[in-house]
């Protein structure tokens, strides 16, 4: 009974993955990642005798020691891909504000720049009007 649980469970995780990844909620870097997880889960589930036979093949006394090894890294691996990810997008992000910062500053120079020249031109205008002679 407990397999058949943890079966459907596993089933509707990689369900889940699968509609996050048709709305477009997940990247599709992450939904691999995630959808070969939960396989490999759903064929541990399938065949329990597989992780005896590989954890006694390794070495290792108890199968479950094997998948505790298995999932730290695992998650270790996603915790040092999101921290490098993230120091990408933090640099490109203050990059693009620097970039955003000077073209701002390009906008308001030449709006001033645009200010004074209609000055003129208004100025100017107005002198002619006042003196149709010139």
């Amino acid at each position: 009974m407990n397999y058949v649980v943890a079966i459907v469970g596993a089933i509707l995780v990689l369900g889940f993955m699968l509609e996050l990844l048709r709305r477009r909620q997940l990247s599709e870097k992450y939904a691999a990642l995630w959808l070969i997880v939960g396989a490999g889960v759903l064929v541990l589930l399938a065949a329990p005798g597989l992780l005896d036979a590989a954890s006694d093949a390794l070495g290792f006394q108890v199968p479950a020691n094997l998948l505790f090894l298995v999932a730290l890294t695992l998650l270790l691996g996603v915790a040092v891909h999101l921290s490098w990810e993230l120091s990408r997008l933090e640099d490109e992000t203050r990059s693009l504000a620097e970039e955003l910062a000077l073209l701002r500053s390009s906008v308001e120079r030449l709006e001033a720049r645009n200010g004074i020249a209609k000055d003129i031109v208004r100025e100017s205008r107005s002198a002619r009007r006042a003196n149709p002679e010139q």
